[in-house]
């Protein structure tokens, strides 16, 4: 996972470069240690046919942040690998507008980090809520 040059509270945000994040045009806001926030547009790649948030898209969002908020808690030899995920959409967003996900990290094991990530619209109101855990590995050469 590679890291921008933009610091928030000392901690680098994360470069999306070629990935699916990039693709659904999620982008960084802030970043500390055990906590992470990041927006995405609602457009045609993260909508459904119907013009709302494609549930999908969110999980996808959930996941990135907090894959990238457990890269900095890891070793230079590990790496987070998201083993499960579980989430709940409470409300429609349409076209037109962006989210904002917040993850705050609840578990630091050894092995394991378990984060919540509440994904909102801009005036605040509860989209999704998930639970991501990430298992810590050695990477791979």
């Amino acid at each position: 996972m590679n890291m921008q040059t933009n610091k928030t509270n000392d901690m680098q945000l994360p470069d999306l470069s070629h990935s699916m994040g990039e693709h659904l045009g999620i982008r960084f806001t802030e970043m500390k240690e055990g906590y992470v926030k990041a927006v995405m547009p609602i457009d045609e790649r993260t909508c459904q046919p119907f013009g709302i948030l494609n549930g999908g898209a969110s999980l996808a969002l959930a996941e990135t942040v907090a894959g990238h908020g457990s890269v900095p808690l890891c070793a230079e030899n590990q790496m987070p690998c998201g083993i499960q995920v579980s989430a709940n959409h409470v409300s429609m967003v349409p076209a037109g507008s962006q989210v904002e996900a917040t993850g705050t990290l609840i578990h630091r094991g050894r092995t394991t980090h378990i984060w919540n990530i509440d994904i909102t619209t801009p005036e605040g109101k509860l989209v999704s809520t998930a639970r991501i855990i990430n298992q810590i590995v050695k990477k791979r050469s």
